[in-house]
């Protein structure tokens, strides 16, 4: 797939964002979704993957690249940016370490790619937006999509420790990832600040993302003495217990005790969809 010029003649849809960006900050969601979406990566004779707002730097695109062309050798990745120098380090990136099938270009929620992509990640994207607008984006990039394809959409702390991400197809939201560093969590309730924008003020009484919240520092709790064995132990515990009250996630490739010890815990949308 050929690089296209900074240069555009229409102005791409959306808000330019802080461009906060550090190697290694989407590690977990990049592997989450090499280990659950494989299906989906493969699903074209072509397949795309976009990275939406990759930010200052073009390095978690790169990083994207390497760790799902893993699973799907025949990938291409697009990195999309709104912001002209942005695309231009992306172009002069690859200007001296070409990799075959990845390219950057200017360009936003229009998605200015030639085929639908089997794959969109939109990781702090929507942070500045209000509510009504981050639904928007979901319903305008999802319906983008490739007819098996996923949009992976959520929110990290600056070094990547704390994660929440929802994936959605063409139908809706489908599930709701929470994910940690185990070692340096209090309690799980501390992921709230990292909820996508259309959950983030829905975390009050009354609402099913406040229930669970709730109840997983419960069950945070009751799994204290497990921290004997490590945060891992804890954690894996804490998730078990939710599991008898919540529909919690269980079998692989999203649950099990594989990915539960990589501090992730991931649920249907239906366990936490705001109630309108």
């Amino acid at each position: 797939m050929e690089n296209l010029s900074v240069a555009r003649t229409h102005k791409p849809e959306g808000e330019i964002t802080r461009g906060t960006t550090a190697p290694n900050r989407l590690r977990r969601v990049d592997r989450w979704i090499a280990a659950t979406q494989a299906g989906a990566l493969r699903s074209a004779e072509s397949p795309l993957a976009v990275d939406l707002g990759y930010g200052a730097s073009p390095v978690t695109t790169v990083e994207l690249y390497t760790r799902l062309r893993a699973v799907s050798p025949r990938l291409d990745v697009v990195g999309i940016e709104i912001e002209p120098d942005r695309v231009a380090a992306g172009l002069a990136y690859l200007a001296e370490r070409p990799l075959p099938g990845l390219s950057f270009r200017r360009g936003g929620f229009e998605l200015p790619v030639d085929r639908p992509p089997v794959l969109v990640r939109a990781l702090n994207v929507l942070r500045q937006y209000d509510e009504d607008a981050a639904w928007r984006a979901w319903d305008g990039l999802r319906a983008k999509l490739a007819p098996h394809g996923v949009l992976v959409e959520g929110t990290c702390n600056e070094i990547g420790r704390r994660a929440v991400w929802v994936t959605l197809t063409r139908s809706g939201p489908e599930t709701i990832t929470f994910a940690a560093h185990l070692g340096s969590l209090g309690r799980p309730s501390e992921l709230a600040e990292r909820l996508p924008k259309t959950l983030i003020h829905r975390n009050v009484p009354g609402e099913r993302i406040h229930a669970l919240l709730k109840d997983l520092d419960r069950c945070w709790a009751v799994a204290a003495p497990h921290s004997a064995f490590g945060p891992r132990a804890r954690w894996i515990e804490a998730v078990s217990l939710l599991a008898r009250t919540h529909p919690v996630l269980t079998r692989p490739p999203y649950g099990g005790r594989a990915r539960w010890r990589l501090g992730e815990v991931t649920l249907p949308w239906s366990a936490v969809a705001p109630r309108r």
